[in-house]
C-alpha cells in the first residue's frame, strides 16, 4: 500500500517536528553538567576526603515554594537508607540550612547532640547513623548554587584538613557550575566585592592559610613566631568580617585576595 501523495507530491506524513530552539539546548547541556558535577562532588566527599556520606541540596523552588529560600538533595553517594534522598530543607533548618542562609561554612561532632542548629531531620540522621557534619554552601559571587554535606558515622571534630578540602571541592565544583549557568545566558557575574586593606604581612599569612597549612607551617615558612601569625590571622578575619580560618578563605576568595 502507498501513501497518498500531499499536494506538493511528497508523501504525507505525521505533523512536523521542530528542532529544539538553540535556548533549549543550551539549557538542556548546562543542567547535564549541573548533575554531572554535582553528583562527582558527592562522590569526591566521600573518596578523597574520607567522608561516609556525601550530599548535595540544590535551590528547588518548585518544591521549597518560590517565596522561601531553600533547596532539595538531589546528589549523594555512601547513603544506606533514602530518608535524605530528595529531603527538602529550607533556609536557617538543620545544618544545610543554616549554610544556606548564613552563606558560611558549619559544622558539629555530633549532629544529634548539637544544641546550635534545628532538628527538623534527626529521623533522616538517625536512620543513616550520622553523628559529624559539615556544610559548605557552593558560593559564586554572592549566588548560592547550592550546598555540599560531608557527614561520618562517629562522633569527631572537624579539623583544617578535613575541611579545607572539602570546601576546594565545593570551590571546584561552584566554578563549574558558573560556567554552565553562562551557557543559559544567565547574567554575567558581578565583580567580586571590595577587599579590606591587609598589610602585606596579613596578606602573606592569609594566603598560606588558605593553603591549608597550620600556624606552625606558616610561621617556619615565613620566619615569624606562631603567636605573631596568630596576630595576623585574628586581624585578616576581623577586617573580613569572619569567624574561622574557612571561612576567611572563602571570603579572601571573593574578595579576589588570592588571585
Amino acid at each position: 500500500m502507498t501513501t497518498a501523495p500531499t499536494a506538493q507530491g511528497l508523501p504525507a506524513s505525521g505533523p512536523p517536528t521542530s528542532a529544539p530552539a538553540p535556548d533549549d539546548l543550551a539549557a538542556r547541556a548546562a543542567a547535564l553538567v549541573r548533575d554531572a558535577v554535582l553528583g562527582d562532588l558527592a562522590r569526591r566527599v566521600v573518596a578523597d576526603c574520607g567522608a561516609d556520606v556525601g550530599l548535595v541540596g540544590v535551590p528547588d523552588p518548585e518544591v521549597t515554594g518560590p517565596a522561601a529560600e531553600g533547596m532539595v538533595l538531589r546528589h549523594w553517594a555512601g547513603t544506606r537508607a533514602e530518608l535524605l534522598h530528595g529531603l527538602a530543607v529550607p533556609a536557617g533548618t538543620g545544618l544545610g540550612g543554616r549554610a544556606l542562609a548564613e552563606r558560611a561554612p558549619s559544622w558539629v561532632p555530633d549532629y544529634r547532640a548539637a544544641t546550635t542548629i534545628s532538628h527538623h531531620y534527626d529521623a533522616a540522621v538517625t536512620a543513616e547513623d550520622l553523628y559529624a557534619m559539615l556544610t559548605v554552601p557552593l558560593l559564586h559571587h554572592g549566588a548560592v548554587h547550592g550546598v555540599v554535606y560531608a557527614s561520618l558515622r562517629a562522633v569527631v571534630p572537624f579539623g583544617d584538613v578535613r575541611i579545607g578540602a572539602v570546601t576546594r571541592l565545593a570551590e571546584a565544583a561552584t566554578r563549574a557550575l558558573a560556567g554552565a549557568a553562562a551557557w543559559c545566558g544567565a547574567p554575567a557575574p558581578s565583580a567580586p566585592r571590595p577587599a579590606p586593606p591587609l598589610t602585606r604581612r596579613e596578606h602573606e599569612v592569609l594566603r598560606w592559610a588558605a593553603t591549608g597549612r597550620t600556624n606552625p607551617e606558616i610561621a617556619a615558612q615565613l620566619g615569624l613566631t606562631c603567636n605573631t601569625v596568630t596576630g595576623y590571622l585574628k586581624s585578616a578575619m576581623h577586617k573580613l568580617g569572619v569567624r574561622n580560618r574557612t571561612e576567611l578563605a572563602l571570603a579572601a576568595r571573593e574578595s579576589g585576595l588570592l588571585d
